[in-house]
């Protein structure tokens, strides 16, 4: 009897374990929120957006600040921000929608978060704008990222009016020349393994 019970619970147990084999693992969500006066950093944000979407097990929501909203920021996994410099501070707009995140909910905390910037030229104040909003994230107890290697510590930036540019750096219908873009997308897929990383050690 106890045999056929056993064999009765086996048989029925099977359809949940083919279910559970063939689901798909929970990828990590990354956000990137980017506000963009004339394209730069609409440009700098869509190669992040892109670097990111290239790691396995990443999915990636690319918005301008105009249609983001603070649960956007809680819900995800990583989030990744991008203002051009006024006078060497942040956009307003993006340093409002910052400003909108409930510091107090636990949900930010330990969170990821990274920053990339453009301005117009060498020292126009982009690691300033960049600083500024990782230290924002850091109040909210998040974990900040930096981008790979020594050449973009503070995450990613461009120089629109870059006279080390080569002549063929940069297209002539292009908004950022690629080897800023290129640093773009290493950020976006150094934020992207580590929150899959993360995701997967829950």
């Amino acid at each position: 009897m106890r045999r056929i019970v056993c064999l009765y619970c086996l048989f029925a147990l099977l359809p949940l374990l083919a279910v559970a084999q063939n689901a798909e693992p929970k990828k990590a969500w990354v956000l990137v929120v980017y506000y963009s006066d004339k394209g730069h950093t609409k440009a700098m944000a869509e190669a992040i957006a892109k670097g990111a979407g290239a790691v396995d097990g990443a999915t990636v929501t690319l918005l301008d600040v105009a249609n983001a909203k603070p649960e956007d920021v809680l819900t995800a996994d990583a989030v990744i921000v991008g203002s051009p410099v006024y006078k060497a501070n942040v956009a307003p707009k993006m340093q409002e929608f910052i400003n909108s995140w409930p510091i107090k909910d636990a949900r930010l905390h330990d969170k990821l978060g990274a920053a990339f910037a453009t301005g117009s030229g060498l020292s126009a104040g982009e690691e300033m704008v960049q600083t500024n909003m990782l230290h924002s994230m850091l109040v909210c107890q998040m974990i900040v990222v930096g981008g790979p290697g020594g050449s973009q510590p503070f995450g990613a930036s461009s120089m629109t009016e870059d006279p080390t540019d080569s002549a063929d750096a940069k297209k002539a219908d292009a908004l950022v020349a690629e080897h800023y873009l290129k640093k773009g997308e290493a950020l976006g897929k150094r934020v992207a393994e580590l929150a899959v990383k993360l995701k997967t050690a829950k």
